[in-house]
């Protein structure tokens, strides 16, 4: 066997441009497939991150009254939805792929929100628990976060997000400065920022809507001291930390089951369900996933005229080299041998050809990135298995030349001019 990838080394640095030519066809279709797959790849990964979030392993449970989510402003609070109790928090905690939960209320501002006479036009109030800021990978960025004796003496401090403090304070340091929610004095504690950013990209109307609410900002109060803002006993939605987003659909879904065990509603399409954000990213890929398939059989197209120029060559070769295998046979090759030497030269061929394709690929994914923006991620599997094609395509394509070479007469082989 190395003896064979020897000599075929050798036969094709002998016949250089030949050989790239012959290549040529392979490599064009590995590259082609590489790109296309890479960008694919690097396109589902943008969708995901668009609708989750770059690092965000949360999943956000809520009351929902047929296909939306239930408007406590709207409807006020509802009859047969219990406050869910810590008890059941840590029932949550404990089911698998969960790392934590939090507990949480919120409502639109409205303008509830003001700092003088500067108003807050959107964005959120939130009433948290002690794990909420843990759990959705916020981290300080100005003075404090909530204490245990502020749920406990229920004092009125507040944290503010980027947003918010942007909005309300326009670049003035907010520590200690006291705002109004709902006409009750506030005073600001603490400023957060997520752990890592994210700017999604945003390309239409559904987009906007989908992160206006994050960029319009928040303002956040303990769920102690929330009562004395809206009221008590409203219903809670969760917040859970995941170990991975490829466990979101599942992990909502248990979460739903177990605070939907405790209603005792009359209207049944009133139930906890959680915001199946990963669903919605794979349901837009398969949207694209009939185009995506047919680019890839286009590119797989100009793999086969590869081959067929692998099998032209080869058997040009068997033509050239007919006295070189009359005499092998003339003195004791057997068939095997000289079918062997000829499909390894096929193989190696178009392996070489599959590498350099695999190689040009890869750049020609960097460069539609660099052109178009477009994000992009190599596939390391799909790399390995582009070469491995290619020696296939060598390997079927070059049975025909090897099998016509290995049954050559050997004594018209000899006489061949």
């Amino acid at each position: 066997m190395l003896e064979n990838i020897r000599l075929s080394f050798q036969g094709l640095w002998s016949h250089k441009m030949r050989s790239f030519l012959t290549m040529l066809g392979i490599i064009i279709g590995i590259a082609a497939i590489i790109a296309i797959v890479s960008t694919i790849k690097g396109t589902n990964e943008q969708i995901k991150e668009n609708l989750i979030g770059s690092g965000e392993n949360t999943v956000d449970v809520r009351l929902y009254q047929g296909d939306n989510t239930y408007e406590i402003d709207w409807y006020g609070i509802p009859d047969g939805v219990p406050v869910i109790s810590e008890e059941t928090r840590e029932q949550l905690v404990g089911l698998d792929h969960v790392e934590n939960a939090s507990l949480y209320v919120s409502r639109e501002t409205y303008n509830a929100v003001y700092y003088q006479n500067t108003p807050m036009p959107g964005g959120k109030v939130y009433g948290i628990d002690k794990n909420y800021l843990d759990t959705c990978n916020f981290i300080l960025k100005q003075g404090r976060g909530f204490t245990e004796s502020d749920f406990k003496k229920f004092r009125k401090v507040a944290v503010l997000d980027e947003s918010s403090s942007e909005t309300l304070f326009q670049g003035a340091d907010p520590i200690g400065k006291t705002i109004e929610i709902q006409r009750e004095p506030f005073i600001v504690v603490g400023v957060i920022t997520k752990s890592s950013k994210f700017e999604p990209v945003i390309n239409s109307r559904e987009d906007y809507d989908t992160y206006a609410e994050s960029s319009n900002g928040a303002v956040y109060v303990t769920d102690a001291i929330w009562p004395v803002l809206y009221g008590y006993d409203e219903p809670q939605s969760v917040i859970l930390k995941l170990d991975s987003v490829d466990n979101m659909t599942v992990a909502g879904k248990d979460a739903s089951n177990i605070l939907n065990t405790g209603l005792n509603v009359t209207d049944e399409t009133m139930k906890y369900k959680a915001a199946d954000l990963l669903k919605q990213a794979e349901d837009i890929q398969n949207l694209s996933q009939s185009t995506n398939t047919m680019l890839i059989w286009i590119a797989g197209i100009s793999l086969l005229v590869g081959g067929i120029g692998v099998m032209n060559i080869m058997l040009v070769s068997v033509t050239e080299r007919t006295q070189e295998i009359g005499l092998k046979k003339a003195i004791g090759a057997r068939k095997n041998r000289i079918l062997g030497q000829f499909l390894t030269e096929a193989a190696v061929l178009t392996s070489l050809g599959g590498l350099i394709g695999v190689i040009v690929g890869i750049i020609l994914a960097q460069v539609i990135s660099k052109v178009t923006g477009t994000l992009v991620a190599i596939s390391i599997p799909v790399s390995i298995l582009a070469v491995l094609f290619s020696m296939a395509i060598g390997i079927i394509f070059g049975l025909l030349p090897s099998y016509k070479a290995a049954n050559l007469n050997p004594i018209d082989a000899l006489r061949h001019e």
